[in-house]
This record gives C-alpha cells, sequence and structure tokens, in this order.
C-alpha cells in the first residue's frame, strides 16, 4: 500500500466517525428541542450564561452537551479537512473518478464552508431565542453536512470508481432529497408545536381531508404525514424500480432494501408517537430514525451514481 493509498483509508476512518458524530448531533438537537432545553444557556454565545463553563441545571447540561458535541464535530470536519488535502498533496490526478485529491479535496471544504454555515445558524438561532425558520435552517444544513461526510467517507473507501448518469442513479438521488424534504418538514411541525394537532392514525383527526376551519398546524401536520405516506410507499417499490432499471448491478439491492425497511421502521415510531400522545423517548427516536432513513438514501444514491467496476 503506498502513502497516498494509506492516508486515503485514514480519512475514510476519519469521515465515518465524522458522519457518526454528526449523525450523534442531530440526534442529540433533537434532544435539546424535546426537552425545551433551547434556551439554556440562555441567549448567550459561545459562553452559556455569560460563562464558559456555567453552574448546571438540566436545561442548562442539556444545551451545553449539545455545545460540547457540536466542538466535537468541529474537530473531526477539520481532521477531515487536513487529511484530505494530504491525499491532495500526493495525488494531484484530476480525472473525473471517485477518491482523486482534487475530489476529496473539494468535498472537505464544503463541508467546512456547511460547518461554518451550521455555526453561525447555531449562534443566530439562539440569539433569536429559537425562532423556527432559523431552527429549520439549522437543521437543514446538519442534514447537508451529514451528507457531505458520507459522500467523503464513501469515495475514500471507493476510489476510481467512473460516474453513472442513468435513470437508476437519478431515481436514488431524488429519493435522498425527497428524504430531506420530509425531514424538514417534520422540523417545521414540530416547532410549530403541531404534533398533536392531527389525533389518531394514518388518519388526521378521523379525516382524509382534514383542516377544513383552515387551523395551519393541522395543515402542517398534515402534510408532514402525507409526504412520509409517499416516501414510505416509494421505499416500499425502489428495490424492485432500482433493479428494473439497472438489472446488472447487485451492489444497489441492499442500499435499496436497507432505505425501504428503515423508512418503515420510522413510519411505525411516528404512529406510536401520536397514538401514545409524543412520549419524549419515541419523539427522540423519531428524529434518529429520520436521519438513518437519509443516510442510507444518500448511501444508496452515491453507490448508484458511482457503482462498483467489474
Amino acid at each position: 500500500m503506498d502513502s497516498t493509498e494509506g492516508i486515503r483509508r485514514t480519512l475514510g476512518r476519519v469521515g465515518i466517525a465524522a458522519s457518526v458524530a454528526t449523525f450523534a448531533l442531530i440526534v442529540f438537537g433533537g434532544i435539546v428541542r424535546i426537552t425545551g432545553s433551547g434556551m439554556g444557556c440562555g441567549d448567550d454565545w459561545p459562553l452559556c450564561n455569560g460563562q464558559l463553563i456555567p453552574p448546571m441545571d438540566l436545561p442548562t447540561a442539556i444545551e451545553y452537551g449539545h455545545r460540547l458535541a457540536a466542538l466535537l464535530v468541529s474537530a473531526f470536519v477539520g481532521a477531515v479537512a487536513l487529511f484530505a488535502f494530504l491525499v491532495r498533496r500526493h495525488d494531484s490526478s484530476a480525472a473525473v473518478v471517485t477518491g482523486t485529491g482534487s475530489r476529496l479535496w473539494r468535498l472537505a471544504v464544503s463541508a467546512v464552508a456547511l460547518l461554518i454555515v451550521q455555526i453561525m445558524l447555531g449562534a443566530v438561532t439562539v440569539w433569536l431565542e429559537l425562532p423556527p425558520a432559523s431552527v429549520i435552517l439549522h437543521l437543514g444544513t446538519a442534514m447537508l453536512l451529514l451528507a457531505v461526510l458520507i459522500v467523503i467517507a464513501s469515495e475514500a473507501y471507493g476510489p476510481g470508481r467512473q460516474r453513472v448518469n442513468d435513470r437508476a442513479s437519478r431515481v436514488a438521488w431524488w429519493t435522498s432529497l425527497a428524504t430531506l424534504a420530509v425531514i424538514l418538514l417534520g422540523a417545521l411541525t414540530a416547532n410549530l408545536d403541531a404534533g398533536l394537532a392531527c389525533q389518531g392514525f394514518p388518519l388526521c383527526n378521523g379525516q382524509l381531508l382534514p383542516g377544513s376551519e383552515g387551523n395551519p398546524l393541522i395543515h402542517s401536520h398534515w402534510a408532514h404525514r402525507v409526504a412520509a405516506y409517499a416516501l414510505v410507499a416509494w421505499c416500499l417499490i425502489l428495490p424492485a424500480t432500482i433493479r428494473k432499471r439497472r438489472p446488472g448491478d447487485p451492489g444497489l439491492g441492499g442500499p435499496a432494501r436497507a432505505t425501504a425497511a428503515v423508512a418503515v421502521l420510522q413510519l411505525a415510531v411516528g404512529a406510536a408517537m401520536v397514538l401514545m400522545s409524543l412520549p419524549g423517548e419515541l419523539r427522540a427516536a423519531h428524529v434518529g430514525l429520520g436521519a438513518a432513513v437519509f443516510v442510507a438514501a444518500v448511501r444508496l444514491a452515491w453507490v448508484a451514481r458511482y457503482p462498483a467496476s467489474d
């Protein structure tokens, strides 16, 4: 193994660690919201209640822990950028294949840029005392950062793959974008406190078309739920759809089935959450499984776009 390959594999391991840390940060952010701890450090940033290490009650400890987790993610992203730079220095190839120094460096720069935006949005969110729009943008940026880190790890461990732009790859990428849209609709519903606006499951307050009185909370909740139903239905036929569009690629079956399985589990947890009046444990699981569906969809999209060579 030459030095470039060794550094690339190290980058792959750091990319996986950064992805796991970012996933955990997203779930942690959900816990902050669920427990009402978003203002646990007051409207101070980067300090917490005016101090570097403040006195701790439970909300402060949760919010402070979230900030420490964000610091850990920042360190991992910095390490990703460092190793991507080292790969680039040893590999000047500009070929349009995965895992080259130039591609990995561009992806790492994108991750750093998203991290900076994420930090700025986090500060603005605290300063403005958690407006829903800022909270949703904060989550959306975190999801995009997670996607880029997954792609970096995938490229580092799967170098030399040629890009394929066919119907299978386009279907997979649109699935990942649809998953992100459903997650952001869910964030809107949660931040509007619309979780209980639709009682019952699968209908909303016993109706297929609820909210005739124009209640925006009902509309928000029902829009998220209908989008989730559509996404799960699509994920269930996704393995067959992908296989039909690219019958000669057995590497797509596993990621497609994984996406479908996690989507179904997420729907089951969402149903239980509504029927049990939003217990905190299920709400946290719902956040985590939503992010897991996105992870599976992004990985599927990358494998579809850059299939393994025969």
